[in-house]
């Protein structure tokens, strides 16, 4: 096959990054905002594949000199003297070849016996239960080593951060290990945990590892501040690590950049051996694309990206404080790039102590469901907030203490997405928005769960990972009927319901649960307002769900009872004919004798057949039908019941809402008052001759009387003429008997 021209193909790539049309919206939005200096970072990619084809000799003075330059740069803006660095492509192969780079300083004979040394002395790697997820096996995969040499350090629980490593406990986990013949080879500490933001006590951790020989390693997104003019003491301290790991590509902006490990070591030969160094040029233009970026964006650019960051993070943080409702969690309230917040209701001091109370007496159900719910109401919220404000960059977060929580980190998302000021101010005001919903949701769920369990017909399933008012079933009965096709008569029935209450002008929103892991045959009903008429609500609901069963057991029956009709119709025709056969005699039933005896003797007979009454599931004789000309109306159906909480609505309400009770109380006298005058008014008769004036109570008749009088009026005209033609007929043969 032929090669194709350079058009085609990068038509071809073209579409490939686009995708169909539907898409290159929410495409665009990412690429508008590389700017010239990712330009410059994607140029360097170029550059260094056309670099790579020099002669050896220019290509080594060149990559050196990148190489060097680079590396200054770095080790100057993040204040980490006398350092070295590794570029990579993955964040976590720094860290990969620093573990390398210690087991050759401390094994000094691995590299002619390898894992044979390790077995006589285990090393053990020690790293925060606040890290990164799978950041130890990771580790222990690609050094090959089993994963007991892994040790995870807990968290403060009485003291301090419950994000920091517990200083005191990893002393003593150090020691057991020392006792036990193992060594103590690596710590992974954090300056900025992947949660929560927070840093570990850098200072401490150091003296500890001095004391054990061990090599102190730092990452995490609070190093970012490092290059600004004030840094807190806490991440000033990582500046004395050994190593550390930078991801400038999402602090700066900067696509398909590599991240940085500088790190501090004397011999350059264990540096090769570990592959923090390479004899290749073309592994050392690796920090080409970094190189140009920084040139482009120069000292006080990255240090204005970096400021910009921390900024928009004190005006969510400021903004936040004065919101109820919300809980943050961060380590320094003066400079913290990392934002944690969540939705949670405060109780007064008399509800916490009888929540504790019935915690305490049933094995703590209720504050366990209570988290459960506010995960699922903060995952929601964050879910909802990165939708109508994408800008802002917020994520949803578990932590292991406060749960689910919404997460601003702009360092890591405001360079790419361009997050401005204005932003965070909308995302204050969603916020704002969002926060009354949750809480008439939250106060509303335990009403709608007994208004429910009191209703005949209704079943309340409880999922407390269902952010809404709450989930409820409508209950089939069932009669005897076997399992399969009782499911699926419930399956109808609920889903008919449905259908139904989306159909009803309301605010709510109703629907079949979540795509994975809802309950089936239910009916989710999503969040609400305060002004929600709960019982209400569940008094439809039910009264829909009997109508719907109602109507199916009709459908259901009517196959039966019209078979049963037809079967009868043809027995009572079977016997009218022998009937008809008697009366007439044998004579009349031969074809020429018949026809002879009756021109001299004609023989009349009534016609006589049958019809089914759908309504009442009964034959019943067409005589009348033949002597009135008119087929009969037979039973009228009975009106369908409405609703008992059905209310009159003012202009505009919708249904589900509370109308103010002043409102309803007047609206409610007033009518019945107006509709008993009406009435005994209808009732008297005339008395006012054409020329007598009328009297002065008459006079002061107000607009709203007459409104209800013409509509009193217009009801009873309907209700004249809901009258049965039956009852028509009666009164038509009464006048005339007159």
């Amino acid at each position: 096959v032929s090669g194709q021209d350079m058009v085609s193909i990068l038509q071809l790539v073209q579409n490939l990054m686009h995708g169909e049309e539907e898409e290159e919206t929410s495409q665009a939005y990412r690429l508008q905002n590389v700017g010239e200096q990712g330009h410059m970072a994607l140029l360097g990619h170029s550059l260094a594949a056309y670099i790579s084809v020099l002669d050896r000799e220019r290509l080594r003075n060149l990559t050196t000199r990148i190489l060097s330059d680079t590396t200054l740069w770095l080790c100057r803006l993040f204040r980490y003297e006398n350092g070295s660095a590794y570029y990579h492509e993955d964040d976590r192969e720094g860290l990969l070849k620093i573990c390398r780079l210690v087991i050759h300083t401390r094994y000094e004979d691995y590299t002619v016996e390898g894992f044979n040394v390790l077995y006589t002395k285990q090393p053990v790697i020690y790293i925060s239960s606040a890290a990164r997820t799978g950041l130890g096996q990771v580790l222990c995969n690609q050094l090959g080593l089993p994963l007991s040499c892994m040790c995870r350090v807990p968290c403060n629980t009485m003291f301090g951060s419950q994000h920091q490593m517990d200083v005191a406990l990893l002393d003593r986990l150090i020691k057991d290990d020392v006792e036990s013949g193992k060594l103590p080879l690596l710590l992974v500490a954090n300056a900025g945990t992947p949660g929560a933001g927070h840093t570990d006590k850098l200072g401490r951790l150091k003296e500890l590892c001095e004391q054990y020989n061990m090599w102190l390693h730092v990452e995490g997104v609070n190093l970012a501040t490092l290059a600004l003019g004030y840094v807190s003491s806490s991440v000033l301290a990582a500046t004395k690590c050994d190593s550390m790991t930078l991801t400038l590509g999402s602090w700066l902006g900067l696509p398909a950049v590599p991240a940085v490990t500088l790190y501090r070591h004397e011999d350059p030969s264990l540096s090769l051996a570990a592959g923090l160094t390479s004899s290749q040029p073309v592994e050392k233009l690796r920090a080409l694309p970094l190189w140009l970026s920084l040139q482009y964006l120069g000292h006080d650019g990255i240090v204005e990206r970096i400021k910009h960051a921390s900024q928009l993070s004190q005006r969510l943080l400021e903004n936040l404080k004065n919101l109820d409702f919300i809980k943050t969690s961060v380590e320094d309230e003066l400079s913290s790039p990392v934002v944690v917040f969540k939705f949670f209701r405060e109780y007064s001091n008399r509800d916490q102590t009888s929540r504790a109370a019935q915690a305490s007496t049933f094995q703590h159900p209720i504050m366990s469901n209570e988290r459960h719910v506010y995960d699922t109401f903060n995952q929601w919220l964050g879910e909802q907030l990165a939708q109508l404000v994408p800008a802002s960059g917020v994520d949803v977060v578990e932590l292991e203490d406060e749960g689910t929580c919404v997460r601003f980190s702009p360092l890591m998302t405001s360079a790419v997405l361009g997050t401005e000021i204005q932003d965070v101010d909308q995302l204050v005001d969603c916020l704002k928005m969002k926060i009354p919903v949750l809480t008439s949701t939250l106060q509303l769920r335990e009403e709608f769960e007994q208004e429910v369990r009191r209703t005949v017909g209704l079943l309340y399933i409880e999922d407390l990972s269902w952010p809404g008012l709450g989930v409820v079933r409508y209950n089939y009965h069932s009669d005897g009927k076997n399992d399969d096709k009782q499911e699926k008569e419930l399956e109808k029935i609920n889903t008919e319901l449905l259908k139904k209450l989306n159909e009803l002008e309301s605010d709510l929103t109703f629907s079949l649960g979540p795509e994975f892991g809802g309950q089936k045959n239910c009916v989710y009903i999503g969040m609400v307002t305060e002004d929600l008429d709960v019982s209400e609500l569940v008094e439809t609901i039910a009264a829909t769900g009997r109508e719907i069963e109602e109507n199916s057991r009709l459908l259901e029956n009517m196959t039966e009872v019209v078979r049963k009709g037809i079967q009868e119709a043809q027995l009572q025709l079977q016997k009218a004919n022998e009937e008809r056969l008697l009366e007439e005699g044998v004579l009349r039933q031969i074809p020429v004798v018949g026809s002879v005896l009756n021109w001299f003797s004609p023989f009349q007979a009534s016609p006589k057949g049958r019809t089914f009454n759908l309504t009442a599931g009964s034959l019943e004789s067409t005589e009348s039908t033949y002597i009135s000309k008119a087929q009969g109306t037979g039973t009228t159906p009975p009106p369908t019941p409405t609703s008992s909480l059905a209310k009159q609505r003012l202009p505009g309400q919708k249904i589900f809402k509370r109308s103010p009770r002043s409102s309803d109380a007047f609206s409610e006298t007033s009518s019945v008052s107006h509709c008993d005058d009406l009435e005994k008014m209808d009732q008297r008769p005339p008395t006012v001759s054409p020329g007598q004036e009328q009297g002065p109570l008459e006079t002061e008749k107000t607009e709203e009387q007459k409104e209800v009088a013409q509509a009193t009026k217009t009801d009873t005209e309907d209700i004249q003429s809901d009258k049965s033609p039956h009852d028509c007929t009666k009164v038509e043969e009464q006048e005339n008997q007159r």
